[in-house]
């Protein structure tokens, strides 16, 4: 059952866009940032201005920048921080937290550590509460203006994520539940490196044959590692998978396309990540990902690629060059 005010828990503009998809369902919400700043802005502009301007927060959206406050009001959170503060933002609130509490996240990316977010929220909770992610093709802008999207929400509980389908879904905003939380944030952090690939080739010049070979072997690493890591298949070939995969390959709204983009037109990593302006999920999320692969033994070329651009300089036109000159191999291995 749907709580009577529901906390998103990090005010850029996929978090903006949440809270307004909850407040069009009539749904009460409160939103909090750390910026105490950026708080206060949106308060007095009856909007945010930084991230999704011109689009007004409405009167059941509430800035609360006080924790505490947060969670004695809200029951369900849902976390939409960047993955490598997430941890640091569960350590904050979790003395508030009760086992009456759920928790939700739509970060994309795993922790510094190398570890899934529902891995943290398991060490750092010292009790059972229900957990689900966020995840699918979804630029915030677009679900901001009404665009029609669809997403899907994994959670162990499927009544916590019919109870989330239910809290956000509406006429432009449709959601699909599923129990694969693994597979579901494995999809969304590798997509991000598989987004920077797609973009470093168009960056170079190369052409659609050449993204669409990334893309396609992007997917076939990604399942790989992610059944070997527990997830499920029919994940990375629905909307968590291929859905956010063609999304963030192919459009210039994804920041980590933008970020290829810079990479293979010859910008260094500080230029192109400080011409973005905001968190590029797919730098750590390379390191990460190559690192999962490692432990699990489970064959990456094009994450190798990239890590070797990002990492060790490597030029983007010799990464290509290897990703060309492999071995011959049948397509399914």
């Amino acid at each position: 059952m749907v709580k009577e005010t529901m906390a998103v828990l990090g005010a850029g503009s996929w978090g903006t866009a949440i809270a307004l998809t909850l407040a069009r369902n009539q749904q009460s919400v409160m939103l909090w940032d750390h910026d105490l700043e950026q708080c206060e802005r949106m308060i007095a502009d009856g909007e945010n201005k930084r991230y999704l301007p011109g689009i007004a927060l409405p009167s059941t959206i509430q800035i609360e920048p006080d924790l505490a406050a947060l969670c004695h009001h809200c029951d369900d959170l849902i976390f939409v921080v960047p993955s490598h503060a997430f941890a640091e933002v569960l350590r904050r609130i979790k003395l508030y937290l009760t086992p009456e509490h759920r928790l939700a996240w739509g970060t994309k990316g795993l922790d510094p550590s190398g570890h899934f977010l529902s891995e943290v929220v398991a060490q750092e909770i010292p009790f059972d509460i229900p957990i689900a992610v966020m995840s699918g093709p979804s630029f915030a802008g677009e679900v901001a203006k009404h665009m029609p999207t669809a997403i899907t929400i994994a959670s162990p509980s499927l009544s916590f994520a019919q109870d989330l389908a239910q809290a956000l879904s509406h006429d432009t905003f449709r959601v699909y539940t599923s129990t694969d939380i693994i597979g579901a944030q494995l999809a969304g952090a590798a997509k991000n490196i598989l987004a920077i690939a797609t973009g470093i080739s168009d960056g170079i010049g190369f052409g659609a044959n050449t993204r669409s070979a990334l893309m396609t072997r992007g997917l076939a690493e990604m399942i790989r590692l992610g059944v070997a890591a527990g997830g499920q298949q029919e994940t990375f070939i629905g909307l968590a998978g291929v859905g956010d995969l063609v999304l963030t390959c192919t459009d210039n709204q994804s920041r980590n396309r933008r970020f290829g983009l810079a990479i293979g037109q010859s910008q260094d990593v500080d230029t192109a990540m400080a011409a973005i302006g905001q968190v590029v999920e797919g730098y750590q999320a390379t390191k990460l990902i190559l690192g999962l692969a490692q432990r699990y033994q489970i064959e990456m070329p094009i994450v190798e690629q990239v890590y070797q651009v990002l990492y060790n300089h490597l030029s983007p036109k010799q990464a290509v060059i290897n990703l060309m000159s492999r071995p011959a191999k049948l397509e399914t291995e």
